[in-house]
């Protein structure tokens, strides 16, 4: 995975380098209102700070789908040119316009990296560790602060402090973005997949995983092309053929599953009754007709929930767990397959292969087939798979693991032939199984009429009807049809339930956020510190006010760095919702002292201590929490053909936010106080406490495919509620 984590450090230097600009406005600022005169004018100084905000504003509302449009890879080569131009402009600047222009520009490279970095590195991660992949902004922006206020603070002990060489030092680092942007970076492969370049998205995840056979992985970006929101919740039996075939009502209730090896067959039986998630949804469904508690609690939130109960050590990585359904995705995925694989895909004729010569040579490319080939390469070598399209109607043309204790699998719908995804997982092995497994060919299998349970996430595949893969003699996951590539987003698709009630969440997540003032006491640490009275701290070293501040600030952030390689840890093992709900409590308790410590008299240092020591526990908590998660999880909840619109629907509000806070915290600060500010900053974060625990569920270790599944079932349960 080291290709996955380069990628991701690459990327995250456009965080780095909004976390320095952060720092360096914050103590430019103070020598800023100095030269112009701004001490009585709190609107310019706030407008000077917040302009960066005002021009991501801008660029985000642009961002999203521009970047669905031509790539994630260009808008973030974009951003680096116009971090380059902020910081020589800035160290121009001859008045106050100049430098508001400067900081517009600045504020453009900004909204594109915090907005797509996340996008990026979520859509090249492997699941099982991309909780600490997109950790790894918030890690690089405050490493950037850190190192920026440490060269403030050197400058601030000069007699004469230059507040432009401060801002325009930003040039120098954003070269290193730029070389990195446009001679390492390669393109996200889900946008490669969603435009039909399937050969490019082959080699960029060859590169990014480390191995040649990616194919699994293929067929699951292929199919999160296709979103329809008709999600449902089955439940299977599943086993060897021989020993189902016994308790099977009829031949058409049986769904085959095939493996590699040659009459290596497992059938899975429909069982009715409801499966374990199923039984989580209708209860919480029922249950909002009750308390008010019952009523707040999202559907979701409860079917995520119980996964990771039940099966928590299979979640988080594809390799975890040692029971029975954990081996089953060995049986089925290319990747894991024991022995060598001859794969005979070229680029030159991609249907060749060695499953069926004749087949092969009846259907030769077509004109188009020549112009688009890489739309119908396949993805799985028909060597792999014992595909049989005359067999009987329900059965499933492969599977394979995809990560989280997850497997794909395909089945044909009875009705009208047409294909139907399934993603798979094992509900829970009982005790008096667990021994009953035989090893066969390195996995595990069950013997003597045994059988696994296993819950089922059903829906429309993009792979079309059956007529269409026995037309091109390829079948499942092998090719991406034409009319399901090369467009792009749909704005009707906001409307499906799944992506609006994803949509929601993830635009309330963010909104909290910001109320919960990080930004307004991130810019202004220096003043609020100095108005804390620090400086009596360090007054027997001989450094002043302003020096006294910038360095209580460095040191705040050096301590935040430790905390947030604590959360990149526990990202993909507790899990995100897990630290919000650990470290939003620290941060109302923080919060809390601070409106205490600024309401209560007491002496100078006291106070000063108090505060200093309640705004570094604020920060450290932060920053293992409600600091990253929001960005990893919008990143997350969204389907790849609107996850462009969407992300930036959700940092349109991140910076709308950002904007209020930042702006107005001056006019608060001269108005109500600290403590008056701290204590709304400390409400919010109660509201988003329990907005936490009812709203946001948990979304370690899955698929990105899979977690969109699950607001489509959870909302298609909550309109099933209302209609009845």
């Amino acid at each position: 995975m080291s290709g996955a984590v380069l990628v991701a450090i690459a990327a995250s230097i456009g965080n780095l380098l909004q976390g320095w600009d952060n720092a360096t406005i914050a103590g430019a600022v103070l020598y800023i209102k100095k030269e112009f005169n701004l001490e009585s004018q709190p609107t310019i100084e706030g407008l000077i700070v917040a302009m960066s905000l005002i021009g991501a504003t801008i660029i985000t509302t642009f961002s999203g789908p521009v970047s669905d449009s031509v790539g994630r890879r260009p808008m973030l080569i974009i951003s680096s040119v116009l971090y380059f131009l902020s910081g020589l402009i800035m160290f121009w600047s001859p008045n106050v316009y100049i430098l508001l222009l400067a900081r517009l520009i600045d504020g453009f490279g900004i909204g594109l990296a915090v907005t797509l970095v996340p996008v990026y590195i979520s859509e090249t991660a492997p699941p099982e560790i991309r909780g600490l992949l997109n950790t790894l902004p918030q890690f690089t922006g405050s490493g950037g602060m850190f190192f920026s206020y440490c060269m403030i603070f050197g400058m601030t002990l000069s007699p004469s402090p230059n507040w432009r060489v401060m801002l325009g030092v930003l040039s120098l680092p954003s070269l290193v973005y730029f070389a990195l942007m446009l001679f390492y970076l390669p393109e996200s492969p889900r946008w490669l997949v969603s435009k039909g370049k399937m050969k490019e998205a082959k080699v960029v995840l060859q590169k990014l995983r480390g191995r040649e056979d990616v194919s699994g992985e293929m067929a699951l970006l292929v199919e999160g092309m296709g979103s329809s929101g008709d999600t449902s919740i089955e439940e299977y039996l599943v086993a060897p053929a021989t020993d189902l075939d016994e308790n099977a009502q009829s031949e058409k209730d049986k769904v085959k599953l095939y493996g590699p090896g040659a009459g290596l067959s497992w059938v899975a039986q429909p069982v009715t009754g409801g499966s374990m998630l199923g039984s989580v949804l209708g209860s919480t469904v029922m249950s909002r007709g009750g308390s008010i508690i019952d009523t707040m609690m999202d559907p979701v939130v409860a079917l995520l929930g119980s996964v990771h109960e039940k099966n928590p050590e299979s979640t988080g990585s594809m390799r975890a767990g040692s029971n029975l359904f954990a081996h089953f995705g060995s049986m089925f995925s290319v990747a894991e397959r024991v022995g060598p694989r001859e794969d005979n895909w070229t680029e030159e004729d991609p249907h060749t292969t060695d499953y069926d010569d004749t087949r092969s040579s009846d259907h030769e490319m077509t004109e188009h087939d020549e112009e688009s080939g890489d739309l119908e390469a396949p993805l799985l070598s028909q060597s792999e798979l014992p595909l049989d399209h005359d067999s009987s109607i329900g059965e499933v043309q492969g599977a394979m693991g995809i990560g989280g204790g997850w497997q794909l699998a395909w089945k044909v719908s009875e009705k009208d032939g047409v294909y139907k995804k399934v993603f798979l997982h094992q509900d829970e092995v009982p005790a008096s199984r667990k021994g009953s497994m035989m090893s066969i060919s390195g996995s595990q299998l069950p013997v003597s009429g045994d059988f696994v349970h296993a819950s089922a996430l059903v829906s429309s595949s993009v792979l079309g009807s059956k007529g269409l893969v026995i037309q091109d003699a390829i079948g499942p996951a092998m090719v991406q049809p034409p009319e399901n590539t090369a467009k792009g987003p749909f704005w009707k698709e906001l409307l499906e339930p799944g992506v609006k009630h994803a949509l929601f969440t993830g635009v309330m997540l963010q909104i909290l956020q910001q109320f919960s003032g990080i930004n307004g006491v991130l810019y202004y640490t220096p003043q609020i510190l100095e108005q804390a009275g620090v400086g009596v701290l360090l007054s027997n070293l001989g450094i002043s006010s302003d020096s006294a501040s910038i360095l209580i600030s460095a040191l705040t952030t050096l301590l935040m760095l430790p905390c947030i390689g604590l959360a990149m840890r526990l990202m993909d093992v507790s899990g995100r919702r897990s630290l919000l709900l650990t470290t939003i409590p620290i941060l109302v308790l923080t919060l809390i002292v601070l409106v205490i410590s600024n309401v209560i008299h007491m002496g100078t240092v006291p106070h000063a201590v108090l505060s200093t020591a309640s705004v570094i526990i604020y920060f450290c908590t932060f920053v293992m929490g409600f600091g990253p998660v929001p960005n990893i999880f919008c990143a997350e909840i969204f389907p790849t053909r609107v996850r462009g619109i969407c992300i930036a629907i959700c940092a349109l509000t991140f910076w709308i936010g950002d904007i209020i806070v930042t702006y107005s915290l001056p006019v608060m600060l001269n108005s109500i106080g600290l403590g008056g500010v701290f204590g709304i900053y400390a409400i919010v974060c109660c509201f988003a406490f329990v907005f936490v625990i009812f709203r946001v569920p948990e979304t370690k270790g899955l698929p990105l495919e899979v977690i969109i599944e699950f607001f489509n079932v959870g909302s298609k349960g909550l309109q099933n509620e209302v209609m009845e």
